[in-house]
């Protein structure tokens, strides 16, 4: 369809000029600048979902394509397109886009630039997924620090400034090697242009020594933001800190863009060294997996118990990327998916209930089923989510993952039975936490709180219906997903 590619550029600016409009019309009245930001991402949704509605799953390659000259000195395109495994996350982001905006209403602390900061986010967290040319990658890569930082600086707790501070400069000194990998690739192959280095890479036009310190360039730049063990210690803060709706955009598609990067970039573009380090990487995806579940496990804070989870899950999303397997690929992509809106979910409610305790540590908010009954329903349906519940989302993922780490003919068994007790580990301290915060008798603390609102439940529905319509349906996502992943698989299996 002729029109899809506008439509595509018109979802990723969109925000831009929302972010700009927001600050300038609601000057005086800053009740306005909610309804802004609300409408602008609505729209932003609704041509997301047309854009789904025009996508022929059946395709491997990219579609709705713009190419145009934009640095002609330099050879730099404006350079748009998506497969099935971007227009996944092109839609997460633009679903949460919108859930954050309803669950930051009460904001009225310099609220103009609050929202124009959620819709400036956007716009970089939109391009990334549908950039086809790397410096245009780069440059939404590096906007979305920006907002992020002003939202946790300013509107985050305590110890704002110094998380705020850390989340930046972990983040950019991983950029600053990424861009290295960049002008790497630029200089062997003379182009920016991401399709074509890919194709050339398949035709064995970089050699093993270069791919290999070239992926180190672009791992670093990759795995902080994932975050990939060890270098994860700034994600706990920046949770901790941030306002709800930055840990909702945070946890739900900013992680996504360190695994994105991966499979878009390392894999296409460096299969040998892919395939070289796909061993290594493994065993840190696994003790992601089992040190993120198992610190979980020693949380007193609820929202930092969910921030460690994180780890651990995108430790499955790693093992499923580097099982280099169909079923390892597509079950990397489902966790991405399934931990944007679980985990999402699980800060919302974090939200609701910190919103009327005043507090996040766990032996002060037991009993919500007898005091907030639904707050403490949602609370569980997220957690037996999270934990991979047969039947819900996060079920589909990892099993997926686990499978083509098991088929993996460069992942050793053992990294694949470690990877899977934490599995057990995740169930743990689950149940730990929905026993002590769920069940049980109300503690004074929320003793007597009101209840969600409709509108809290509101913006929970289209992620709860997803959690259920995914883990019942895997087709509903793997549809989407698996043609571009198969075409990836033989393109890194050809090339290695």
């Amino acid at each position: 369809m002729t029109w899809l590619p506008g439509l595509l550029s018109a979802i990723v600016f969109l925000p831009l000029a929302g972010a700009v409009l927001v600050p300038l019309v609601s000057k005086g009245r800053p009740e306005i600048a909610k309804w802004i930001a609300l409408a602008v991402s609505l729209v932003g949704l609704a041509m997301t979902v047309m854009l789904i509605a025009g996508f022929d799953r059946s395709v491997a390659g990219m579609q709705a394509t713009t190419d145009v000259l934009w640095v002609a000195q330099a050879g730099i395109h404006y350079h748009l397109g998506i497969d099935g495994i971007s227009i996944t996350m092109l839609a997460l982001s633009s679903l949460l886009g919108v859930i954050a905006i309803v669950a930051s209403w009460k904001i009225t602390d310099r609220a103009p630039v609050y929202f124009a900061m959620l819709l400036l986010l956007q716009v970089g967290m939109n391009g990334v997924f549908v950039a086809l040319d790397f410096v245009l990658f780069y440059v939404f890569w590096e906007l979305v620090l920006v907002p992020m930082f002003f939202l946790i600086g300013m509107w985050g707790g305590a110890r704002r400034d110094y998380a705020s501070v850390k989340f930046f400069i972990y983040t950019l000194a991983g950029s600053v090697f990424m861009l290295i990998g960049i002008v790497a690739l630029y200089l062997a192959a003379g182009t920016f242009d991401m399709v074509e280095l890919a194709r050339l890479a398949s035709t064995g036009a970089f050699g093993i020594g270069f791919q290999n310190w070239v992926f180190l360039a672009f791992f670093l730049g990759f795995a902080v933001k994932v975050p990939v063990w060890p270098l994860h210690t700034w994600l706990p803060d920046a949770h901790v800190e941030a306002p709800t709706a930055a840990s909702v955009l945070l946890a739900g598609i900013l992680l996504k863009m360190g695994t994105y990067g991966f499979i878009r970039v390392s894999l296409p573009m460096l299969p040998q060294a892919s395939m070289a380090w796909a061993p290594w990487i493994s065993v840190l995806a696994a003790i992601s997996i089992v040190y993120g579940a198992a610190v979980a496990f020693a949380q007193t804070d609820l929202k930092k118990l969910v921030a460690y989870s994180s780890v651990s899950h995108m430790g499955f999303v790693m093992l499923g990327i580097f099982s280099l397997t169909a079923a390892g690929l597509n079950g990397a992509v489902a966790v991405m998916f399934s931990h944007g809106v679980v985990t999402g979910m699980l800060f919302l409610i974090v939200g609701i209930v910190y919103d009327r305790a005043h507090t996040r540590e766990i032996a002060k908010i037991g009993g919500l089923s007898q005091a907030m009954p639904v707050t403490g329903g949602l609370l569980a349906f997220a957690a037996f989510a999270s934990l991979g519940l047969p039947g819900l989302s996060g079920f589909v993922g990892e099993f997926l993952s686990l499978v083509g780490s098991w088929q993996s003919a460069v992942i050793p068994h053992a990294v694949t039975v470690i990877a899977a007790v934490g599995v057990l580990l995740a169930a743990a301290y689950t149940l730990w936490m929905v026993l002590r915060v769920v069940l049980g008798k109300p503690t004074d603390t929320v003793d007597g709180l009101p209840d969600a609102t409709a509108r809290e439940v509101g913006m929970l529905a289209p992620l709860i219906a997803l959690t259920l319509i995914v883990g019942v349906s895997w087709s509903s996502l793997l549809g989407f997903v698996d043609p571009a992943v198969k075409a990836l698989v033989a393109v890194v299996t050809k090339a290695a």
